[in-house]
């Protein structure tokens, strides 16, 4: 059984063409599969219109959120969803080209557990995604120590039980080869297509990058530091310790010496003082708060969404009947 999972939010005029390319690859595929669109929360017709498949194809499943909880939790709700022993992710916009899903599976069938989508030949703003883009993949291979070139793209295939060893909080989906990385994961990358959205605007921005760079810290904490948050906090910690000590070392002697320490450093030392304290309380508080918040929810068994309903074949004609 083969799963694909394809997150989406305002995709009307996308969903028909891209759920017939789909259909015509995975019938070639020749093995069993189901299609899981989540709609997170569309405010235009693209979950009447799946809602309309559903009642012709038995391996269509749409799953409806309550609200707008992003691509993470709407993949992760797909995840859940899934009965596939591979499940391939993707994008609704069609800027992902299903015809380049027997390249992941043929990666698959090699051994691997992750086939990793790879946009070789971008098409995207040179400025504002192409180079950005650049900057934070480099960032995110030596902050993972996962020699990929294309962490962002979606476009992915997984074994299901890989995916059973990663929780996803935040907006951490692009780092799942890393996270499953952590547990033995073997990763491949494959070259795929990239094409202009045909229709519709992108939902991300230059913003999204700033966005990145946070995700990029808290991978590098949960990867090094997280079965040993000492050996983080204790370098902090002998640093604060040791640049403290000798600056309260100079200014005992130079007290000693005779010095009004507030006429000469007073200002300095309380500006130096107080920022070097709020940056290293600041760093560290949000990062105990990262690793509060994932326990939280993996103690809890809370998940991060909240289905409103899943509509299925079945279900669909059951209700049919009953009116």
């Amino acid at each position: 059984m083969i799963s694909v999972v394809i997150p989406i939010h305002n995709e009307e005029p996308s969903i028909l063409p891209l759920y017939d390319r789909l259909t015509a690859v995975m019938e070639k595929v020749q093995k069993p599969y189901e299609l899981i669109f989540i709609d997170d929360a569309s405010n235009d017709r693209s979950f009447d219109l799946l809602a309309n498949l559903v009642e012709i194809d038995s391996r269509l499943k749409v799953i409806r959120l309550r609200r707008n909880f992003g691509q993470t939790a709407a993949l992760s709700a797909g995840f859940d969803e899934a009965q596939g022993e591979i499940i391939i992710s993707m994008d609704g916009d069609l800027q992902h080209a299903p015809e380049d899903i027997p390249a992941l599976l043929e990666r698959m069938n090699e051994g691997y557990d992750i086939a990793s989508g790879w946009r070789k030949n971008r098409v995207d703003n040179l400025w504002l995604r192409k180079i950005p883009s650049r900057i934070a993949n480099y960032m995110m291979r030596k902050a993972s120590g996962v020699d990929l070139h294309d962490f962002g793209t979606t476009f992915k295939a997984y074994r299901s039980e890989v995916l059973k060893d990663v929780n996803l909080y935040g907006e951490l989906h692009r780092f799942i080869p890393a996270l499953a990385s952590f547990y033995g994961a073997r990763v491949i990358e494959v070259p795929i297509a990239n094409i202009n959205r045909p229709a519709g605007q992108s939902h991300y921005g230059i913003g999204r990058t700033f966005r990145v760079l946070f995700d990029i810290l808290t991978i590098k904490f949960l990867l090094k530091y997280f079965t040993r948050p000492m050996h983080f906090f204790g370098k902090l910690g002998l640093a604060g310790l040791g640049i403290g000590g000798l600056i309260m070392a100079y200014l005992a002697v130079f007290k000693l010496l005779g010095g009004e320490l507030v006429q000469d450093h007073g200002p300095l030392m309380i500006a130096g003082a107080l920022l070097l304290l709020g940056g290293i309380m600041m760093f560290t508080t949000g990062l105990l708060g990262e690793m509060m918040m994932r326990t939280y929810f993996e103690s809890q068994g809370r998940r991060i969404y909240a289905v409103r309903e899943i509509r299925t074949r079945r279900e669909a004609q059951e209700a049919g009947g009953a009116r």
